[in-house]
C-alpha cells in the first residue's frame, strides 16, 4: 500500500467538493452571520477602536519599560491595560462577538468529531471482517 506525506496527499476531488459544500453550508447559519454583523459593527466603532488602540499603546509601554527594568511602572501600566481590557470586553457587542466566536469554533469541532467518529467507525466495520485465509490447510 502506498504511503504519502501530508504534503503529498492527494484527496479525492469528490471528497473535496463534499468538503467545499459543507463549508458554504456553514458560512449561511445564524451563527456566522452574528458573528459578521459584531465583527463590522466592532470594526466601524470609533469608540471600540480607540479602545484597542489604548491597549495596543499599554502593551507597547509594558515592553519598553520592562526593558528598561522598570518593574513599577510594568506593574503600573499592566493594571491599566487589564482595565482597558475588561472594559471593552464587558461591552455588549464585544461579548456578542466572542459568543458567535466561541459557537462557530463549537460548530467546526462538532463537524470535526462527527466525521471522525463516522470515518472510525467504519474503520472498524471493516476491520471486524474476517479476510479469507491464506490457504486451504487453515
Amino acid at each position: 500500500m502506498p504511503e504519502y506525506t501530508i504534503t503529498e496527499l492527494v484527496v479525492r476531488d469528490d471528497i473535496m467538493k463534499k468538503a467545499k459544500e459543507l463549508a458554504s453550508l456553514i458560512s449561511t447559519t445564524d451563527e456566522v452571520r452574528m458573528y459578521k454583523e459584531a465583527e463590522k459593527k466592532i470594526n466601524t466603532s470609533e469608540k471600540i477602536q480607540t479602545m484597542i488602540s489604548n491597549i495596543k499603546k499599554k502593551q507597547k509601554e509594558v515592553v519598553a519599560f520592562e526593558s528598561f527594568e522598570n518593574p513599577e511602572m510594568v506593574r503600573k501600566i499592566e493594571t491599566e491595560q487589564t482595565e482597558l481590557q475588561d472594559e471593552l470586553d464587558n461591552l455588549p457587542i464585544v461579548q456578542q462577538f466572542q459568543q458567535t466566536q466561541s459557537d462557530i469554533n463549537y460548530l467546526l469541532q462538532l463537524v470535526v468529531s462527527v466525521v471522525r467518529d463516522t470515518v472510525s467507525e467504519k474503520i472498524n466495520l471493516d476491520s471486524e471482517v474476517s479476510p479469507p485465509p491464506s490457504n486451504c490447510s487453515e
